[in-house]
């Protein structure tokens, strides 16, 4: 049974409409590309060269009901999906396009329970809850050896950790519960009525076995659940069809192949042409990340860093952080309130005023705990060598060059653990600033290509279903449809400023994780 929604008005691009032809010539075919967020849903119609032919987005509210909570209404999102996937048809329509499969990214490690009924018994437990803090730090002592089985770091942003807090805190929700599914079920469900989660998604929840692509049976029965609550697994290029009854809301064809797709993660690298092995993919929003593709599952000795499926030959491995955009804006409300409307730039041209280094004021931009490479939900924000000199400038670009050297921390993680990297790509909203591009490249100490825009996890999940289709030959070609529009290269003065602050960054961390742990308690 699909999960439950407000049905959505029937438009007027009925099913003998989508095969029309135009001006006496056949439609461009193109495969919408579904990304199902944790703030929005964007749907993108992309033909065989990535050509964009029309999108549409819907956003939805992620709640904070108490502290440490992040959770989305599950009927909000479903909702969000349907008007995007609805309102890209339309466009695709309008524009001479003949919709051909749907494909489906999704934002991982959510969980949400299901009633005997599959109604909802939950909201949806999100990447940046926190609440299982405390079991995700009592995994990480007693079953340490699951990161290296199932990939992912024992965090509480993994279900693992969220079904451990559910068995500990609502056992009686445990008790009720007939599924457990993240975001990609109830996607799916919604468009087919059938129950499947893909590869890619399930090496993020900790429950999965990278080598046997099965769940894992101790992770299982640590998590105090079945298997058989648990969707069934498939490839992410499964191939289901569109339900009568998703058919009638989107206004496309029932039996319309659906391919299952992905993580949001992995399709980021391939929607940036970040597929083949040695090229990374490094994105800045609200939250920011490192990725790389390799050819076979590989986990860090370290455990600093995590490795989820894409296809059969490509594996993500990599990092991301809870703290991005959001360092920046926290620096433009606490800094300078006194900026007005366009704060968020000149605060830019503030930092600018500083030197590189921020003349040895370190920042540890943990304001939302953080992950790669640490998983550390207990971790805090602090300023180091503060003296009487700095300005608010200083405090600024140190807040920006704290975000840019924790991503350095990942690549490093990433090298250390044998993986090379040899181009860097990086897309996300602090790419609109030149200043934070520069800083970013001096602090990876490489150069850095900017692409032409394309719409990320959606685009990759396009890809991913016209390989599934046999549209194109294999995901691969993403990294010739990709364009690089502008590559900056590091200033080598300032990349060794931040070569020799490095070690130093990564010490502090080391030095102030009692202070973190006593300052919580």
């Amino acid at each position: 049974m699909r999960p439950p929604m407000a049905p959505a008005p029937m438009n007027a691009m009925r099913r003998s409409g989508m095969h029309a032809m135009v001006a006496g010539m056949t439609r461009a075919t193109v495969v919408l590309g579904v990304d199902v967020g944790t703030t929005s849903a964007k749907a993108v119609a992309f033909d065989e060269r990535g050509g964009d032919l029309g999108s549409g987005e819907s956003a939805y509210s992620l709640l904070e009901p108490a502290p440490r909570q992040s959770v989305q209404a599950p009927e909000a999102v479903l909702a969000g999906m349907v008007a995007a996937i609805r309102d890209a048809a339309r466009a695709a329509h309008e524009r001479g396009a003949e919709v051909s499969a749907l494909s489906v990214s999704a934002a991982m490690h959510a969980i949400a329970a299901l009633d005997a009924n599959d109604r909802p018994l939950t909201p949806i437990v999100t990447w940046a809850d926190l609440r299982a803090a405390d079991q995700a730090e009592r995994l990480r002592a007693e079953h340490p050896e699951l990161h290296d089985r199932t990939g992912t770091p024992l965090h509480p942003m993994a279900p693992l950790a969220k079904l451990v807090w559910f068995a500990e805190h609502e056992p009686e929700t445990c008790a009720a519960a007939r599924r457990w599914v993240g975001v990609k079920e109830l996607a799916v469900a919604q468009l087919t009525g059938e129950w499947a989660v893909d590869h890619s998604m399930a090496s993020g929840t900790g429950l999965m076995d990278l080598d046997r692509l099965a769940w894992d049976e101790e992770a299982v029965a640590i998590a105090h659940v079945e298997a058989a609550q648990l969707a069934p697994l498939v490839p992410t290029t499964e191939r289901l069809a569109l339900s009568d009854d998703a058919a009638s809301e989107l206004g496309l064809d029932a039996g319309l192949p659906v391919v299952v797709g992905a993580g949001d993660g992995p399709l980021a690298n391939l929607g940036v042409g970040a597929v083949r092995p040695g090229v990374a993919a490094c994105s800045i929003g609200t939250s920011a990340a490192l990725r790389l593709m390799v050819e076979r599952p590989a986990v860090d000795p370290h455990r600093r860093v995590f490795s989820y499926a894409l296809t059969p030959g490509r594996w993500a491995v990599g990092g991301a952080l809870n703290n991005g955009g959001a360092v920046l804006q926290w620096a433009a409300d606490a800094l300078a309130p006194d900026l007005g409307p366009d704060a968020l730039g000149e605060l830019m041209a503030v930092a600018a005023k500083a030197p590189a280094g921020s003349d040895g004021l370190i920042m540890l931009p943990y304001l939302l705990s953080e992950r790669a490479p640490h998983w550390d939900s207990f971790a805090r924000g602090a300023y180091v060598g503060l003296v009487r000199h700095h300005r608010r400038e200083h405090l600024v670009r140190a807040a920006l060059e704290g975000v840019c050297q924790q991503l350095a921390l990942v690549l490093a993680s990433l090298r250390a653990a044998g993986d090379g990297v040899r181009e860097m790509r990086a897309t996300g909203g602090f790419a609109r600033s030149a200043l934070w591009r520069q800083m970013l490249a001096d602090a990876l100490g490489m150069p850095i290509g900017f692409p032409a825009g394309h719409e990320g996890s959606a685009f990759g999940a396009a890809l991913l279903g016209m390989e599934a289709l046999g549209i194109v030959s294999s995901i691969d070609v993403a990294a010739d449809l990709v364009t690089i529009e502008d590559v900056v290269e590091p200033d080598p003065d300032a990349a060794a400023i931040y070569a020799r602050q490095l070690p130093i960054f990564a010490e502090l961390y080391d030095a102030l994780t009692p202070a973190f742990r006593a300052l919580e308690s």
